[in-house]
Order: C-alpha cells, then sequence, then structure tokens
C-alpha cells in the first residue's frame, strides 16, 4: 500500500513538473488566436536599474507560456463542450458544432438598444461623412455586415429575445430618412438560400464576401459580378472563434478562396493590416473603411479599381479621400459595433452652415481644445442640460457656423486656423434654439 501510494505521489509530481521541463526543452507555447506572445521577463527595467517586478513578470510568463497549454486549454475545453459549456467567455456553443461570438450577445437578445439620441448621432454623423465625400466629388456608401447570429439564428442557445427592431434595422430607417446611400446586406443574405458565414468562424465566407463586394458595387453604379461565379480553389479555413476555444485543434472547415483576382499590394501586407494599397484592373480611386469582415471582402474590391486604400482605423480619416482624389469612399462595419459610429469621431473639417441664433435662449455649454494640425483644430465638448433628440450642435467660430459631429453627451469638430478665442454653440432644446458663448481659455460658457 505505502508502495503505491508513493509511485502514485511520483507521478503526480512528474505530471505538475512536466509543462515546466517542456518548456526548458521545447521553448514557450505560442500565443492563443486572441493573445498578444508573453513577454520575456528582464532583470532589468527600462532605465537599466533593477526590475522589482521581476518575480511577478516571471510569474505571469511562466502562466502564459509553459509547455503543452495549448493542447491542456484545448482538452478542457472539449471537456467543458461535453455538457453545454463554453470554455471561452467570448464564444457561444451553439448546436451542431456551431459556434458564436458572444459580443452579439447584446444585439441578439435585444437587452441594450441604442437610445434615440445615438441612433440620430449615428445617422447624422454618416450624413457628415457622405456630405464630406460627395462634395469632394466621391461616391459614398455606408454598409452593415450582419452578426452571425442575425442571419442563423437556428443554432443559438434558447437566450430571451425583446422582439423590437434591432439597432441595424433601425439604424437603415434613419439612414433613409437621412438620405445616406445604405446597402443592406441584411435583405442580401436573407435572401440567399446558401449558408454564406461560416459554422467555426464570426465571419462571412468568401462567397459571402462576393455577394457584399456585388452589392457594394451596384450602389455605386459599377459592375462587381463576384457572386455570380469565380474562379476559386478550396482550402483549409481555421475559424477564429475555433482557434479560441481549441488552439491545439485543428478546424476541419474550409472556404473556396478567390484564386483568379489580379490585382497587387505591397510586400508583406496581410489581410489583416491596418492600412492596405493596391492596384487593380478597373478604373478609378477607392477608399475603403473596413474591419475584420473586410480581410475576405478587400480583394474583391481591390480588383475593380486602379487603386484603392483600406484602411481599419476606427476612426475614419476622411481627408485620405481628398489625398487620394478618391472616386468613391466605401465604411464597412460589423453589426456588434457600430455604437463606434459615434464613440470614435471621424476626422475631416466640419462642414459650414447658415444659423440664425436671434432670439435664442441662453444655455450652458462646455467647450475644449483638442490640438492642431495642417490647418486646421479640433475642439470637443458637452452641453449642460436638455437637448433635444434630434438636435445638431453648431458651432460659430470667426465669422462662420459649422455643423460637429455629435456623441450622445457631446460634440466634436475639427475647425480651420489655429483656434483659441471666442466661440458660440448653438442647439435646439424644447424645440427652442439655445446658445451659449465661450472663450476657449476658460473651457465654459
Amino acid at each position: 500500500m505505502k508502495r503505491t501510494a508513493t509511485v502514485f505521489t511520483a507521478i503526480l509530481l512528474l505530471l505538475c513538473l512536466l509543462p515546466g521541463l517542456g518548456m526548458l526543452v521545447l521553448g514557450p507555447s505560442e500565443a492563443r488566436a486572441n493573445e498578444a506572445a508573453p513577454a520575456r521577463p528582464s532583470i532589468t527595467d527600462r532605465d537599466g536599474g533593477f526590475n522589482t517586478e521581476v518575480l511577478s513578470d516571471t510569474s505571469d510568463y511562466v502562466n502564459e507560456a509553459f509547455a503543452f497549454r495549448q493542447e491542456l486549454i484545448t482538452l478542457w475545453a472539449r471537456v467543458e463542450a461535453l455538457f453545454g459549456e463554453s470554455a471561452e467567455d467570448g464564444v457561444i456553443l451553439g448546436s451542431d458544432g456551431w459556434l458564436y461570438y458572444a459580443d452579439e450577445l447584446a444585439d441578439y437578445t435585444g437587452t441594450e438598444p441604442m437610445t434615440e439620441r445615438e441612433l440620430f448621432a449615428a445617422g447624422y454623423n454618416l450624413a457628415l461623412m457622405s456630405e464630406y465625400a460627395e462634395g469632394l466629388g466621391a461616391d459614398f456608401v455606408f454598409t452593415v455586415a450582419p452578426n452571425k447570429s442575425s442571419l442563423y439564428p437556428g443554432h443559438m442557445p434558447g437566450y430571451p429575445r425583446s422582439g423590437e427592431s434591432s439597432d441595424a434595422g433601425r439604424l437603415a430607417a434613419e439612414l433613409e430618412r437621412q438620405g445616406v446611400n445604405y446597402v443592406n446586406l441584411f435583405e442580401l443574405f436573407a435572401a440567399d438560400d446558401e449558408v454564406l458565414y461560416f459554422e467555426h468562424d464570426s465571419h462571412w465566407t468568401s462567397r459571402g464576401a462576393a455577394l457584399a463586394a456585388d452589392a457594394i458595387y451596384a450602389a455605386l453604379g459599377l459592375e462587381g459580378g463576384y457572386a455570380a461565379g469565380y474562379e476559386f480553389e478550396t482550402r483549409s479555413h481555421s475559424g477564429d472563434l475555433f482557434e479560441m476555444l481549441y488552439p491545439a485543434a485543428a478546424d476541419p472547415e474550409t472556404d473556396d478562396v478567390p484564386v483568379g483576382l489580379n490585382f497587387t499590394q505591397g510586400e508583406g501586407v496581410r489581410p489583416d493590416s491596418i492600412t492596405i494599397d493596391t492596384a487593380g484592373a478597373g478604373e478609378g480611386t477607392l477608399l475603403m473603411f473596413r474591419d475584420s469582415f473586410g480581410e475576405l471582402l478587400y480583394p474583391f474590391m481591390a480588383e475593380g479599381f486602379a487603386s484603392a486604400r483600406f484602411s481599419r482605423q476606427a476612426a475614419y480619416d476622411l481627408t485620405m479621400a481628398e489625398e487620394l482624389s478618391a472616386d468613391c469612399v466605401v465604411i464597412e462595419i460589423v453589426e456588434r459595433n457600430l455604437s463606434w459610429i459615434y464613440e470614435q469621431p471621424a476626422l475631416f473639417p466640419a462642414p459650414e452652415r447658415e444659423v440664425d441664433d436671434a432670439g435664442a435662449m441662453s444655455g450652458a455649454a462646455k467647450l475644449e481644445f483638442e490640438g492642431v494640425s495642417e490647418g486646421y483644430h479640433s475642439v470637443t465638448g458637452a452641453i449642460s442640460g436638455e437637448i433635444d433628440v434630434d438636435s445638431p450642435v453648431y458651432i460659430g467660430y470667426n465669422g462662420a457656423w459649422y455643423a460637429a459631429l455629435l456623441a450622445p453627451d457631446g460634440f466634436t469638430a475639427m475647425l480651420p486656423g489655429e483656434g483659441g478665442g471666442d466661440y458660440e454653440l448653438c442647439w435646439y432644446s424644447g424645440g427652442e434654439m439655445a446658445c451659449a458663448r465661450i472663450n476657449i481659455e476658460s473651457g465654459e460658457g
């Protein structure tokens, strides 16, 4: 009995030591798909002195890099899945092996809808972006990549749903009201009998991307034709959600990727690069802001233009449209990130407006100077007190009035000149215009 206990203890000790010993022999374990590689601990700090956190850093490093970490994570996720539980907070286990991104859940259940002010701000900001692009002679298109659970809810667990219209649906109506050229991919994908999203990934397939590209081309008055058939090769595809759950396993899914496209791009460019410049066989110049859905979309868009720039900036720098002499400006964003439209202010000069502030009641607001860049300065601020749901914010400066980009509780604008001095802010409260005069040095009025 004593010998058996000794053997068992020895085996247990060996298993505990195995990850550490394996790390010495095999090197550190690679980072998971949604993780950054851990930094090696150092005895010295950035200034060359002794690193007092070296023991803590070493502990963190070993916890993230011990041998067989990915295999053990995968094994545990498989065990959890047997009981219908996800081992990764960011992944929802669906039926029949389907996986969903947990960040979609608020949209799916309808538990955190946009407020009416947020909805107006999103539509208004896009209308200002469209106005700026069209003022440069460029065609403007905005589109939303649907959440996977919005198009294919049949494999989702039984979460309660509000039954109210989705934020994407409400925004579509607001964009129509404000005259923004919007491509409704929800209707397009719902009308197609083919499943155009991956089971193990949060994104559309290449065939889904081709369908979206054709719709964008059509909205720009151009020919696409990729969804009807393109030269492809079936290749293995490792889904982002699958990699999060099972980092050491091979994903059995495949994708029909395009191989007959002839556009070119710079050396070392990856589909997830922040900026991608391409040269294609078509005509004109495209500026497109996209997110991770653009990784499979951008090849189809690059093919149809003589030159194109694809940007993953969360805050859209629309001044690039003038720099590139863009003929077309396209914005694509996934449904779950629609709040970025008012949380991440776009960069472009505020448009001028005619404002009559005669008889306006007195209001209170705050204004802050943000900085100067190439002949413009940026300001941001907030209205103190009530502002109507559908109220713009106008900024008077140096004898001219400008329309600001909106946030639910504030505004921002890029104005000509180096800034400073007196400003006037006007908005609507209770249907009546209210204004405040502010000196930028004090920031309040």
